[in-house]
C-alpha cells in the first residue's frame, strides 16, 4: 500500500525517505496552531512537537518543544552564545516554501537549519509533527525521531 504524500512538504518526505524513517499520516480538521492541531487530532500536547524558527546575523536556528511549552529564548541564547529573535514571516515563507504558512515541519536538517531539541522530547515513545499543511500530521516512533535528531543539540529550552 502506498502512502499519499501529495499534500505534504516535499523536502520532508524526501528527507524521511532518505533516512529510512517510517511514519503514519494523521489527517485532522483544519487547525492553525500546535495546540489546536493536537486537539483536532486528539493527541496529547506533550507528544505534539512545535517548531520555532529564530534568527540573528549568523543565521537561523529551529527550536523544538512540545505543544504545551514555549521556547525559553533567553536560555537558548545563553546556550548558543547568540542573540536570536523570532524569524520574520518573510524569512519563514522563503525557508519553508513547500509548506503552508505556520505548518513548519520540525525537521530543520531537511531545510539546512540547525536544530536545538528540548530535552523533554527525548523520552517520548512516539511523537507527532507538522507535515507542511494544516490538515495532516506525521506520527513517528520515538526512536525514529531520536535518530533524526542525532545531530541536533539537546538542552532544557522549554518552559510552561
Amino acid at each position: 500500500m502506498s502512502i499519499d504524500t501529495e499534500n505534504l512538504s516535499h523536502n520532508l518526505v524526501i528527507f524521511l525517505a532518505h533516512h529510512g524513517i517510517a511514519y503514519d499520516i494523521v489527517h485532522h480538521h483544519h487547525a492553525d496552531s500546535s495546540v489546536n492541531v493536537a486537539q483536532a487530532a486528539h493527541i496529547p500536547l506533550e507528544k505534539m512537537i512545535k517548531s520555532v524558527v529564530l534568527a540573528d546575523d549568523d543565521g537561523y536556528v529551529m527550536a523544538l518543544v512540545s505543544a504545551d511549552h514555549h521556547v525559553n529564548i533567553a536560555a537558548l541564547n545563553h546556550l548558543l552564545h547568540r542573540k536570536l529573535n523570532l524569524a520574520s514571516d518573510d524569512d519563514i515563507a522563503r525557508l519553508f516554501s513547500d509548506c503552508e504558512d505556520g505548518a513548519i515541519p520540525p525537521i530543520g536538517e531537511a531545510y539546512g537549519i540547525d536544530v536545538v531539541v528540548d530535552q523533554g522530547l527525548d523520552q517520548q515513545h512516539d511523537v507527532y509533527i507538522e507535515a507542511g499543511n494544516h490538515d495532516d500530521l506525521l506520527h513517528l516512533k520515538g526512536d525514529s525521531f531520536r535518530k533524526l535528531m542525532k545531530h541536533a543539540q539537546h538542552a532544557h529550552i522549554g518552559k510552561h
